[in-house]
């Protein structure tokens, strides 16, 4: 269902291990950007944004069907730690990415890719982490896109590679296949990390609370005292997509249903004609 966007994969060998983490590379000076598509998704990865303090780019503001935008809670997060809003930081509302999607805007999403890569370039990016591919969300399956394609522009005319990882939204998230990890960042917390972890993803924002718990009751609280990021190889995610309808189809049509939405976006209608633009840009960029 993903199609391939081909760039090389982790530029570093030899392997660091200290303890608190285990890498290709040292996490803590290699310069490194975080992309999500909503607010909140920085949570599950916040031991290491203590240790990597990377720029952080969010697509939308998190706002929902709701209207309330998340953005605020994720800047005050970012300064506790020592990490940065880039350049794309809430660029769109939630309803404006899924109606760019229902409208195929590829221009859009080509823009943010483009705009992304010159921003890596800038801050001369070693590594970049984002949302994986899990068929839940639209928007965070079109944020990979978009990720991949942006570090696949970088790469066509740079020697030293960005390093380019993956981390689960929704699924478990010490998810990591036995062959990826001798590529993968692995980062443990203790006792007193893992409160401190869910004592900020239970305070920072009142939509978020009762997220935490459910993922925390569903998943087992063990799950979360290992924050995997996992290497992207020729364009794919660990997360091998199938061809099974994704659940935001489903989804989606419940939410017509009820009356929330008028249309359903759908992988083959709206999404592989973004990604067929993305790839497009990545192969026509000098």
């Amino acid at each position: 269902m993903q199609p391939s966007i081909a760039f090389d994969s982790s530029p570093f060998s030899g392997r660091v291990r200290t303890r608190d983490y285990a890498a290709p590379f040292d996490i803590t000076a290699a310069r490194a950007a975080l992309v999500v598509a909503h607010p909140s998704h920085e949570l599950r990865l916040y031991r290491w944004l203590e240790l990597a303090r990377p720029g952080v780019f969010v697509l939308t503001d998190g706002s929902g069907r709701v209207g309330q935008s998340r953005l605020g809670a994720t800047t005050r997060l970012l300064a506790d730690v020592g990490a940065t809003p880039g350049t794309i930081y809430g660029r769109m509302t939630d309803a404006e990415s899924y109606a760019a999607m229902l409208r195929k805007d590829v221009n859009l999403f080509v823009g943010l890719a483009v705009e992304l890569a010159e921003a890596f370039e800038r801050g001369r990016i070693d590594y970049v982490a984002g949302d994986a591919v899990e068929g839940y969300n639209s928007t965070h399956d079109v944020c990979r896109l978009v990720i991949n394609a942006a570090v696949a522009l970088v790469n066509k005319t740079r020697s030293n590679q960005i390093a380019n990882f993956d981390f689960p939204v929704v699924g478990k998230p010490d998810d990591c296949p036995p062959d990826m990890r001798s590529q993968a960042i692995q980062v443990w917390l203790d006792g007193e990390m893992l409160e401190r972890k869910l004592t900020v993803a239970r305070c920072y924002h009142l939509s978020v609370a009762s997220e935490v718990e459910k993922a925390v009751n569903e998943i087992g609280i063990d799950a979360f005292r290992t924050e995997w990021l996992r290497p992207i190889a020729n364009g794919r995610s660990s997360n091998s997509a199938s061809e099974d309808v994704p659940f935001y189809e489903a989804h989606g049509a419940n939410q017509v249903a009820a009356g929330h939405y008028t249309s359903v976006v759908s992988y083959r209608e709206h999404i592989a004609p973004i990604a067929d633009a993305l790839g497009e840009c990545v192969e026509g960029r000098a």
